[in-house]
């Protein structure tokens, strides 16, 4: 009996303690947030649209993951114009690529949130420099360089910008 008491202090508490950065991307609800201010967002979204990019529909999911995981806030949309011409060529709705576009998300927006929590927390890529990252996500040699190209055309990692609760 107390130890069936205890279990359950014990979950009630971990539930308390849980704060949204550790919950499963999923369970995350940006539609409280907008962007429309960002400079951040501003200008990924002018940069996709420019390039007649449909990934400019979901700037504020790229902006939301980034904060959330605390990523350079360039990083998962680099990756999606290197792996799938930011949206314009993909499958299963994974614009990075993930897995050789393997891993099959139910949107295209979970992807993204997903796509940030493994970068944020998976062991193969946390504790990582941007180089180390972008190795391990995919070797091939000009990778790093590539991705890093176009992060520079995005704008300077310190654009600086909050999301506002509506």
């Amino acid at each position: 009996m107390l130890r069936k008491l205890l279990l359950r202090g014990f979950v009630l508490c971990l539930g308390v303690f849980l704060t949204p950065e550790m919950m499963h991307p999923e369970q995350h609800d940006i539609s409280k947030l907008t962007y429309h201010d960002d400079p951040r967002y501003l200008r990924l979204k002018q940069y996709l649209e420019e390039r007649g990019s449909p990934a400019a529909q979901w700037a504020a999911d790229f902006i939301a993951a980034a904060d959330r995981y605390g990523l350079d806030w360039r990083l998962l949309p680099a990756i999606a114009v290197i792996e799938s011409g930011a949206g314009q060529r993909y499958k299963n709705n994974n614009i990075f690529g993930w897995d050789s576009c393997r891993v099959r998300f139910p949107t295209v927006r979970d992807g993204i949130h997903r796509v940030a929590y493994r970068l944020a927390t998976s062991r193969l890529y946390r504790n990582k420099d941007l180089d180390g990252i972008l190795r391990t996500y995919n070797p091939y040699p000009h990778y790093p360089r590539r991705i890093k190209y176009v992060m520079r055309r995005l704008g300077p990692a310190a654009l600086s910008g909050q999301a506002i609760a509506n």
